[in-house]
């Protein structure tokens, strides 16, 4: 299939390009960009006239619910709401029921995003085996399988000898390791430790929890020279320690999630279940911290974290509800609302979700590393086409993901997504 993009605004975060153009697409790459010869032969022409045209989204953390967790979200439904929001490529966590830990899982579960033609799928294969923290998995087979590097989710590592020789072997063959700081002992609450958590009676999660988490792992980080991308940042002290890792020169990434970026304790209400997340929601100082830390550099990616949860999960007392929330047809949105409120350009705002996800995945991308989340001839041609100037109102039944709980449902947000285009191919288009 050829594709003509005509009219439109493209914005390239990586380059900083923004400016007017055409695209022309064949066999699923970039022909032309800027300006199209005339004789280009599209077989259909799209167009762009008060749209942005920008790379597709790059989201570091959804989990798609299979296997193990049908009732929750299939891939058909979770995928639909991928290129829905825009999202052309998207890594998920090894907590899958079984979890990733065989190559067998892996290549069954891309074989099935495969055969569905919609956003490419990146998985994390489990750390250890069965997520117990205890023997550490086969990473080079896993890594053949298809994973682009080694997590344990939301599981805690409660022993540093087993973390230790995972990040020893990770550093000798390239590997990269997701961690979400938190220690075992300390992060067993349900919300964030302060005033409104004592007030309300639920089980406070200190800012410590992730910060001696953090500490730890950058001591083993100095010690073994691995590379660690730390998941979903919450805390202002656990920034400050981001900042300093970073000026020391450690090999270490970090990204927070669109819920962290906006919401605090505060919106927790009268013990709305929707804001049961993992991490908990912190306080004012915390959001800001984040929101300055994305601005900055010093955390390198906003993720959806989209989690979907089922109804009858959501339907019980605060304390007792599935942490979780749908966030991959917010992700754009969001994220667009925050640039807006810093007043940042939006390629630096586009980046965040685009080019720099893509430099943590890193090498494990492969052949398409060089041009996913970018606007390059010659590149993938996974686009994303959306109305910056277009508001929309989160209506829980009008999103595609098959666990609807957001924090989000009933907030207008900016930008919405008419096209997506992956591999050449349109993937979603608006009503």
């Amino acid at each position: 299939m050829k594709l003509l993009i005509r009219n439109g605004r493209l914005v390239d975060p990586a380059s900083g390009f923004d400016g007017p153009g055409d695209v022309a697409i064949a066999g699923g790459r970039i022909v032309a960009l800027g300006r199209v010869s005339a004789d280009f032969d599209a077989t259909r022409t799209i167009d762009a006239s008060g749209l942005v045209v920008a790379p597709g989204l790059v989201d570091l953390a959804a989990r798609l619910r299979e296997p193990g967790h049908e009732h929750e979200g299939m891939l058909e439904s979770e995928m639909a709401a991928a290129v829905a929001g825009g999202v052309t490529s998207l890594v998920c966590p090894p907590d899958t029921d079984p979890p990733l830990d065989e190559p067998g899982l892996v290549e069954m579960l891309k074989f099935r995003a495969r055969n569905l033609n919609q956003s490419r799928l990146y998985p994390l294969g489990a750390l250890t085996r069965g997520l117990a923290g205890e023997a550490l998995t086969e990473m080079a087979e896993l890594t053949e399988a298809g994973c682009v590097g080694f997590s344990q989710a939301d599981v805690a590592l409660r022993d540093t000898r087993v973390l230790h020789r995972a990040l020893q072997y990770a550093s000798t063959f390239g590997y990269t390791t997701w961690l979400r700081p938190l220690d075992a002992w300390l992060g067993s609450g349900v919300a964030a430790k302060g005033t409104l958590a004592t007030r309300m009676g639920l089980a406070g999660v200190p800012v410590i929890a992730e910060t001696i988490a953090m500490a730890t792992l950058f001591e083993l980080v100095r010690d073994t020279g691995a590379r660690v991308h730390l998941c979903r940042l919450s805390s202002a002290a656990g920034i400050e320690l981001m900042r300093r890792a970073r000026a020391e020169g450690l090999p270490v990434t970090a990204d927070v999630s669109i819920n962290h970026l906006h919401l605090t304790d505060v919106d927790i209400g009268y013990f709305n279940a929707a804001m049961r997340l993992t991490p908990p929601l912190r306080q004012q100082r915390d959001r800001d911290a984040l929101r300055t830390a994305l601005a900055d550099g010093t955390v390198d990616a906003l993720t959806s974290d989209h989690t979907p949860v089922d109804e009858n999960a959501k339907a019980l007392p605060f304390a007792e509800a599935e942490p979780g929330a749908t966030g991959l047809e917010l992700l754009l949105s969001l994220a667009l609302k925050w640039g807006e409120q810093m007043r940042l350009p939006l390629t630096q705002t586009l980046a965040t979700v685009t080019s720099a996800p893509v430099r943590v995945i890193g090498e494990a991308l492969g052949s398409l590393g060089h041009s996913t989340g970018r606007l390059v001839e010659g590149g993938v041609a996974d686009l994303c086409l959306f109305d910056p100037g277009a508001h929309w109102t989160v209506r829980r039944v009008a999103l595609k993901s098959q666990g609807r709980h957001t924090p989000f449902a009933g907030h207008e947000l900016p930008g919405r997504v008419r096209w997506t285009v992956v591999a050449g191919h349109v993937a979603f288009e608006a009503n």
